[in-house]
């Protein structure tokens, strides 16, 4: 994943006159890439949306997979994130070392040397991931960098969780993407997705991933779209900052940390909202409008298309049968799948455990939040909201890890818990994470550090008085 010159990008020179369902050729409904398509979508819908009972609760099985491996081996869990990101680590200095001609013999590995180079900033990232992990591995040093809410937390939850669900994740939804799935799905979202979001209608499929799988998912589906000219770069900016979504099933963890599990459906419906209204004012303004519409690869755009609902679905069937048709075999598909995914995971997981590690440690240890927040005790007293000085810090915290809010207000007032618990799920971004891994993965875009802070900023601004009277009307409904 070389970065390549803004420069050398490829550009669109105008937009194609829509089509109607007379002016499309449809595919051939021979059997084979039909049942291939079909049984594709099924094991996909399967796997990432038909919810099961588990543990008394509701999930799907992407989520029962992932908690039975890291849950039923942490041990074998470990070793295998600690070699991963050391090797990330170790690959990008010998691609680093390569690319400045310092006689390292990349053509005698059995990797691909380019896929690892980076910029200084982020060879430095992966090379301190692969110092911490021995350390976060053994337990080495200090008690408190390994505490639960810190060290603890963040190696043997979310180092853990990422670690496994890229490389399952990826099996799966390469199945769905390579047989037909991705223009089924985007074909039926184009008359939403462009309109509402200024995307096309395949970034449906990348949202969905992320809501009920995860967004690590999502922005692995985005990836190798972009990777293939199917996105620009303010497409692939707009869908990892407005679309990298947190699961369903970690809104019901969050939901249950606020004691208020019965209202699991009020909380994710206010959650969608908060999306998609944010998702809809931020792309029209910078610095999403001000990423520039180039492609890295030679674009391959969605062409407009216009017709009735019963058009838009023979269009989009028609589409994803000759997708499967053209597509590879299920087990290459799931091979390429899981090998991709375990590249890209020790491409970003030792940055993810650097960049983490620093701000849980900072969250929890320093008084930096409590700082900032003190300005915003005024403003949550106006909305109405009580408990002001304890959500007032929890309305910026979630910038270093979105789950921590939560436990600052676990023991406040209903409204205070139903607050918070919406918006620390809804603000999206945050650098234990999703951040460094946007970044990471996406530095050819770029998706830098101050743009993403300035996304967080702008995402509060927006949610504050939106979730404050979404509480109310909660409120006034008699449910807090």
């Amino acid at each position: 994943m070389a970065t390549e010159s803004h420069d050398d990008a490829w550009t669109l020179e105008g937009e194609p006159a829509a089509r109607s369902i007379d002016d499309v050729t449809l595919a051939e409904y021979d059997a084979r890439p039909v049942a291939k398509f079909a049984v594709a979508f099924l094991i996909g819908a399967t796997f990432f949306l038909v919810p099961v009972p588990w543990r008394g609760e509701l999930t799907v099985p992407f989520d029962v997979a992932v908690s039975l491996v890291t849950e039923s081996f942490p041990t074998a869990v470990g070793v295998y994130c600690l070699a991963v990101i050391v090797a990330g680590g170790l690959l990008t200095t010998l691609a680093e070392l390569d690319r400045r001609g310092v006689g390292v013999a990349g053509a005698d590995l059995p990797v691909d040397l380019a896929y690892f180079e980076s910029s200084a900033a982020f060879w430095f990232l992966r090379v301190a991931g692969a110092l911490l992990a021995p350390v976060m591995f053994f337990k080495f040093g200090p008690e408190w960098l390994h505490a639960p809410g810190t060290g603890g937390f963040m190696w043997g939850t979310l180092i853990y969780s990422v670690g496994v669900i890229i490389p399952i994740g990826a099996v799966f939804i390469t199945i769905f993407v390579e047989l037909g799935g991705l223009e089924f799905v985007g074909t039926l979202s184009r008359p939403v997705m462009r309109p509402l979001f200024r995307l096309p209608g395949r970034a449906a499929l990348d949202s969905l991933a992320s809501w009920v799988g995860s967004y690590s998912v999502g922005l692995y589906v985005t990836r190798n779209v972009f990777e293939r000219g199917g996105y620009s770069r303010r497409d692939v900016f707009t869908i990892a900052t407005c679309f990298s979504t947190v699961s369903i099933g970690f809104v019901g963890v969050v939901a249950a940390t606020v004691d208020m599990l019965e209202l699991f459906p009020l909380i994710f419906l206010a959650y969608f909202v908060c999306v998609v209204v944010c998702a809809a004012i931020l792309v029209r303004v910078p610095p999403i409008s001000a990423v520039p519409e180039t492609y890295v690869a030679e674009p391959d755009p969605e062409v407009p298309f216009e017709g009735s609902t019963a058009d838009y679905l023979r269009f989009a069937l028609s589409e994803a049968v000759r997708k499967a048709e053209e597509g590879e075999t299920f087990l290459d598909a799931a091979r390429r799948g899981f090998v991709d995914g375990l590249r890209l995971t020790s491409l970003i997981l030792g940055t993810i455990l650097a960049v983490g590690l620093a701000a849980v440690l900072l969250s929890a240890y320093t008084p930096t939040f409590r700082i900032l927040g003190a300005p915003l005790v005024p403003l949550v007293d106006l909305l109405g909201i009580p408990n002001a000085e304890t959500v007032a810090p929890a309305t910026i915290v979630g910038i270093t890890e979105m789950y921590v809010p939560v436990l600052l207000v676990a023991e406040a007032e209903p409204m205070a818990r139903f607050f918070v618990a919406v918006l620390a799920v809804s603000q999206l971004i945050f650098f234990s994470s999703v951040g460094p891994m946007m970044m990471d993965m996406f530095r050819d875009v770029p998706i830098r550090f101050r743009d993403l802070v300035t996304l967080f900023a702008l995402r509060t601004a927006i949610l504050v008085p939106l979730v404050a009277a979404m509480t109310h009307a909660v409120n006034a409904l008699g449910l807090l």
